[in-house]
């Protein structure tokens, strides 16, 4: 494409800048996490000065369309996944009706004894084994979510089921157990060594940390879920609407 200001135009170069930045991360070519041109050499190119050209830059930085590291360059930041407190869903469930691809990287299944947090929210004791479910998954070009599930043995749940499809479609039509409540709780954390190799990311990177707790619609306590995200691929967006 083209790479080139009009500076005789009456509108600001930095807009003009701006706006090509903006055409130029739609371009299949810096799609594949390839570097965009590096500052001096853009500048130049633009006939501008670095000044100018980082104002643009700084604007894509601000509304998360471009990912700058010192040392190393920017790059087009990856689409991130957006998920919503209304309309409460499965993952997968949410996920197929944005029309988002999910792949599985991991699934594994376990009997475990809970720990003291979870056996109070269960109302079981510690010496009752409760099935737990550890599940991996993101897009096809890498995984962005670390799940932990733990379920209520009154659940009925084998460790047997085929967990590729919607757990809570698993939950209602094979074992009559309807989810109707979910209430969470969200913080910010930094990566720890596990974390960090599950996610494909550093180790002190930013994690946004679901926990979430789910009734059925007697209000009683179905599953105690876990979720790590990568924060440069996830966005949890709240909708309010004023009483």
């Amino acid at each position: 494409m083209k790479i080139a200001l009009n500076h005789k135009s009456s509108v600001p170069l930095h807009l003009q800048a701006e706006e090509l930045l903006r055409k130029m991360i739609k371009d299949p070519q810096y799609q594949n996490g390839s570097l965009l041109p590096n500052e001096v050499e853009l500048a130049h190119q633009l006939n501008i000065s670095r000044t100018t050209l980082r104002q643009a830059l700084n604007k894509l930085v601000y509304e998360g369309l471009v990912i700058r590291k010192k040392g190393v360059g920017t790059k087009v930041a990856d689409a991130k996944i957006s998920s919503k407190s209304i309309n409460w869903l499965s993952f997968s469930q949410e996920m197929k009706a944005r029309g988002i691809p999910i792949k599985n990287f991991e699934l594994h299944v376990s009997w475990v004894y809970p720990e003291e947090k979870i056996a109070q929210f269960f109302n079981i004791k510690t010496d009752e084994k409760i099935l737990k479910l550890e599940r991996l998954r993101g897009r096809i070009e890498g995984p962005f979510v670390y799940f932990v599930s733990y379920f209520h043995p009154s659940t009925g749940l084998t460790g047997e089921e085929d967990f590729k499809r919607p757990l809570y479609d698993i939950l209602e039509k094979d074992y009559n157990v309807v989810t109707a409540l979910s209430k969470e709780e969200i913080s910010a954390k930094s990566a720890d060594k596990f974390i960090a190799g599950k996610l494909e990311t550093e180790v002190g990177s930013p994690i946004l940390f679901r926990k979430r707790y789910v009734y059925d619609n007697a209000e009683r306590p179905i599953e105690y879920n876990l979720g790590y995200y990568k924060a440069d691929s996830f966005i949890y967006s709240v909708e309010s609407r004023r009483a």
